[in-house]
């Protein structure tokens, strides 16, 4: 057997240091795989994302340039209105000036234009859509701006800016107005750009256009704007204040840093609500008819769960098929480990049984004779429980009559009082009657028949109390049980000129018992309280009934001398007493602290500053 255990041990020892090193093999090789995968995956999810990128790139500058060609070509047809020819031939006439300003107006507002203007070949503004706004453009000189240059050469002029009096961010259009061969002034009209902004805000990507400076004037990500994809030399600076394209712009660096790696240009932002740094791809494409360059940036973060949840996949599986071959070689291992064992256990296990089937015989005759007699005791035990249940309602009943009989003075004193008066009150009668007094004789009669009701109320009450009940448990109302139990009690009291006070709170408590049974129980520990202020100067009995949530408290309290400690232990127990030779049999607290047990309660005795005081509590009816 020591033999057969080493073995095992030396056996699990080897196959633990294998476990070992095949698991470092598996993790070298699960590194190994993850990283090629890992390298493959964001490689391909590179390419997918610049062809993803550039469709929706093309579809960006598709949109912009239908925004632009959609106003492109109204300041030329502008230019050959003749009230704009006429303004520009004769300056100085109010009346055609405000003519022609209304004009613009209508224009601006039919053609939904943020400005529309006129500008002599200086420069100088002398019409304008705004001309009734608090800031309006007419004595105001833009010979400053590109896109009056370009109108004054022959062109279409270009050029986005923010403007210098309105300080809105706009794309303006200008054209020349010629006579001839002429060219007069300019006219300019300026467009709301921010719409493209808030249409393509809610994509996924970040969408930037860039001037040929490369400061980024358009952007779905407005704390991007006036930002710059790199460092501006100090002559394009001063260009652009000179033009005053982007007045009070900071144009910082948007990107801490960027870098080129296989074509793909990738830029690392700050995100300073998120307290981070994004590292964003960016892809971008020349729009020749603006000259601006238009960029997409996506957010790498997206291929990168991606490339995670593919290594994921690929490392799960791969533990997987790793766990599931461990549990084949172990399972093969298992069987033939099984095979060996069962043989083995086989041998032993016909020892074993030829051992076993002997005992089995010897200990069957022994079961069977203990059987036998388990039965036999078992009927015992049932008989004698019988008994036992008859005779605690015998006791129960015993005790009911012997309280009965130790009242029967005081009920017999109580009875006699009102026979002695039903006597006199009859003698009265036929006096009254001889007389003719009938209204005297009516009167005597009527206290004749309420002295035998309450005769009747009496012998009922004690019939009630004296007879055998089934212990049915139902609801019970407290007052009625209290007052059957004084209407036995009462002579009692009355006899024994003892103060009883009654406290029940609140005055419809109802409780799970038994009508009789829970008037016996008051009746014992209330009969206990009179016998025990034997002899005291001061006799009062304290009954309180309280309702506390889903329990009702009964107290008993007297002003006796209390129960001494060395019988404190031994109170509950059959034929104890403390009474004199006579009074009692030492069964009163014991059957109500059976009743109480089997109304669900419990009765105690507690501290009091007076006397004694036996607690029970019952379930309450709601």
């Amino acid at each position: 057997m020591q033999k057969r255990r080493i073995d095992s041990l030396q056996a699990l020892s080897s196959s633990y240091k294998k476990g070992i090193i095949s698991l470092l093999f598996f993790c070298i090789v699960l590194i190994l795989v993850l990283n090629v995968v890992a390298a493959w995956s964001y490689k391909r999810g590179l390419t997918e994302l610049r062809q993803q990128s550039n469709i929706r790139l093309e579809l960006y500058i598709n949109y912009l340039q239908g925004v632009l060609e959609k106003y492109e070509s109204l300041p030329e047809l502008l230019a050959i209105d003749s009230n704009l020819v006429r303004a520009l031939l004769n300056p100085l006439e109010p009346t055609r000036l405000e003519t022609l300003n209304r004009y613009l107006e209508t224009i601006n507002t039919v053609s939904d234009t943020l400005d529309t203007y006129l500008m002599n070949k200086d420069g100088l503004t002398i019409a304008a859509s705004n001309w009734q706004e608090k800031h309006p453009f007419i004595g105001r000189n833009f010979n400053y701006r590109p896109y009056f240059k370009e109108a004054m050469a022959g062109k279409l002029g270009r050029y986005f800016a923010i403007g210098s009096t309105s300080s809105k961010r706009g794309y303006y259009f200008a054209y020349p107005v010629r006579k001839d061969d002429e060219i007069l002034g300019a006219v300019a009209i300026k467009i709301d750009i921010d719409s493209v902004e808030q249409k393509w805000s809610h994509r996924d990507e970040s969408f930037l256009v860039s001037d040929p400076e490369g400061v980024v004037f358009i952007t779905t990500r407005p704390e991007w704007r006036y930002k710059t994809l790199k460092p501006l030399e100090q002559e394009v600076l001063q260009k652009i204040v000179e033009s005053r394209r982007y007045p009070d712009a900071s144009l910082t660096p948007l990107a801490q840093s960027a870098s080129m790696n296989n074509g793909i240009h990738t830029l690392e932002i700050a995100n300073k609500e998120k307290k981070n740094v994004q590292r964003m791809v960016m892809q971008s494409q020349f729009m020749p008819q603006a000259g601006w360059d238009v960029h997409i940036l996506t957010d790498t973060r997206t291929l990168v769960k991606k490339v995670v949840a593919i290594c994921f996949v690929v490392g799960s599986g791969m533990t997987v098929a790793y766990v599931l071959a461990l549990l084949l070689l172990q399972r093969r291992h298992r069987l033939a480990e099984l095979s060996r064992v069962e043989e083995e256990a086989r041998k032993v296990l016909q020892e074993a049984n030829e051992m076993l089937e002997s005992r089995v015989n010897d200990r069957t005759q022994e079961l069977t004779e203990a059987n036998e007699q388990l039965r036999k005791e078992i009927l015992d035990r049932q008989e004698t429980e019988i008994k036992l249940k008859r005779t605690r309602k015998e006791l129960i009943h015993a005790a009911k009559l012997a309280v009965l009989g130790q009242m029967s003075a005081g009920i017999n004193h109580e009875l006699n009082q009102p026979l002695a008066a039903i006597r006199s009150y009859t003698d009265n009668g036929k006096q009254f009657l001889q007389k003719g007094r009938l209204e005297e004789t009516m009167w005597n009669l009527e206290q004749i028949g309420e002295l035998t009701e309450r005769m009747a109320q009496i012998g009922a009450q004690l019939k009630l109390f004296a007879r055998k009940t089934s212990g049915q448990i139902v609801i019970v109302p407290l007052h009625g049980v209290i007052d059957g139990a004084l209407e036995i009690l009462r002579p009692s009291l009355k006899k024994e000129n003892i103060d009883l006070s009654i406290n029940v709170s609140p005055d419809d408590l109802e409780v799970r018992a038994n009508h009789v049974l829970l008037q016996q129980v008051l009746v014992n520990l209330l009969s206990n309280a009179m016998q025990a202020m034997e002899g005291q100067a001061v006799k009062r009995i304290f009954l309180d009934c309280r309702g506390e949530e889903d329990r009702v408290v009964i107290a008993v309290e007297d002003s006796g001398p209390g129960i001494s400690e060395e019988h404190l232990q031994n109170i509950f127990e059959p034929f104890y007493t403390t009474k004199k030779s006579g009074q009692g049999l030492g069964l009163g607290l014991t059957i109500s602290d059976r009743i109480i047990r089997d109304f669900g309660g419990q009765i105690i005795l507690t501290r009091s500053k007076n006397g004694a005081r036996f607690e029970f509590t019952l379930e309450r009816i709601k």
